[in-house]
């Protein structure tokens, strides 16, 4: 890997009000391994500090000094969707794509045509599904992502949705930032949720751990995965497991969702399943917005079949100012920020930059790290994903900063 190579590096923008004078807190724990033993991403060395911001423009995921170094090309932009972007002026020349789920470059097939040099395509974080991965087996482009860097980030936002959906907290809130005491109104859908059954589509990394940290609240846990869990683990959580995700949802009043985003799962929780649901459940998805219908979801809410939406991520990502879940009655969604705490950008723009040291030596990258290679699903990818396109979506994402 002699020759320069130009990295094209997309991340979400600064904040408006500023780069962070300083932080709240002044580190992070330093951890030694994930729950299952994994080890944490291990470059030869990093240039941030811990902690910072580092998954905005300014931040950089703290390369430019390694790349530049290096002698290599590094381009940083938050442009990626409209014709013209700062992405697709740089892309045909580019060998080298970083981009977060959070703020994700679409890759589509189109893209992929355009970019003749393209071989290494870097998620910052876990979850490439905004790359054509079909496209990149026929274009023989190696896709990466960070695994585990950010898996109990979001396990531990979903477990907050989850509470703050059935405990009803934000319109709480809201009364008393208005001024109100309306105690009424404010637990009028108010719930426990010991009891209720909550179960998770898919129990991976971040499905297990969501499973985990739920047992505690004494709730009658179950779950749905093509990779049946051990029966130690099962026993241990007391968990009943589904054979598929209808028969989940019909037992459950909260279903979590943590499934990988590919063409099985693209539009699965769509109206019929919806309608399968107990009246007044629950649904928090922390996956992929593309896995629930966004219509259905609304019809649901509006009618209450669905007493409450939360989750995480949408679809397109940035969503129109006129996306229609920005109105829905009774959500509870933020801007896919459950996996960029401060704490997991450390993670991810380590696993970034020892991903990029293997690259340029030419040294095999982590197998747990592999998505596609060699012109074929390979490492987690060949676990976790099934080739196809889901990638469609950028020309509506392009639709964000006109309608703001």
């Amino acid at each position: 890997m002699g020759t320069k190579e130009k990295i094209l590096c997309v991340l979400y923008d600064d904040p408006v009000t500023g780069l962070p004078k300083k932080y709240a807190r002044n580190s992070i724990p330093k951890l030694d391994k994930y729950p299952d033993g994994q080890s944490m991403p291990s470059p030869n060395s990093i240039d941030f500090t811990p902690g910072e911001l580092l998954g905005s423009i300014s931040g950089e995921l703290g390369l430019r000094k390694y790349i530049e170094n290096s002698g290599h090309e590094l381009i940083v932009t938050s442009d990626k969707d409209a014709k013209d972007s700062v992405f697709d002026q740089h892309l045909p020349d580019a060998t080298i794509v970083i981009s977060q789920p959070f703020w994700p470059a679409y890759l589509t097939a189109e893209r992929i045509a355009k970019a003749p040099n393209l071989k290494l395509a870097i998620t910052a974080g876990i979850g490439s599904d905004h790359v054509d991965l079909q496209s990149a087996i026929e274009n023989n482009i190696t896709v990466c992502e960070v695994t585990y860097c950010n898996s109990i980030s979001v396990a531990e936002h979903a477990v907050m949705q989850i509470l703050s959906l059935v405990r009803d907290y934000i319109p709480q809130y809201k009364w008393v930032t208005s001024g109100g005491w309306n105690i009424a109104d404010a637990v009028s859908r108010s719930y426990d949720i010991e009891g209720m059954d909550v179960g998770v589509l898919a129990a991976g990394r971040i499905g297990l751990a969501v499973l985990k940290r739920m047992k505690p609240f004494d709730v009658k846990l179950h779950y749905s995965d093509r990779h049946r869990l051990p029966e130690s683990v099962e026993t241990d959580l007391n968990l009943t497991y589904h054979e598929n995700v209808e028969s989940l949802v019909e037992n459950c009043d909260v279903v979590s969702i943590h499934c990988p985003l590919h063409p099985e799962t693209e539009h699965l929780f769509n109206e019929e399943l919806i309608s399968k649901m107990r009246r007044g459940s629950y649904i928090v998805n922390t996956a992929r917005g593309k896995i629930c219908d966004k219509d259905a979801i609304t019809k649901a809410l509006e009618s209450g079949q669905l007493a409450g939406y939360a989750g995480d991520v949408w679809f397109p990502q940035p969503p129109p100012n006129d996306h229609i879940w920005r109105t829905a009655p009774n959500h509870a969604l933020t801007p896919h920020t459950s996996g960029t705490s401060l704490s997991a950008q450390a993670r991810y723009a380590s696993g970034v930059r020892e991903i990029l040291e293997c690259w340029f030596s030419g040294k095999s990258i982590r197998d747990e790290y592999l998505i596609v290679q060699g012109g074929s699903l390979a490492g987690t990818g060949a676990h976790s994903y099934s080739a196809g396109n889901t990638t469609k979506g950028s020309d509506e994402a392009s639709e964000f900063k006109s309608s703001n």
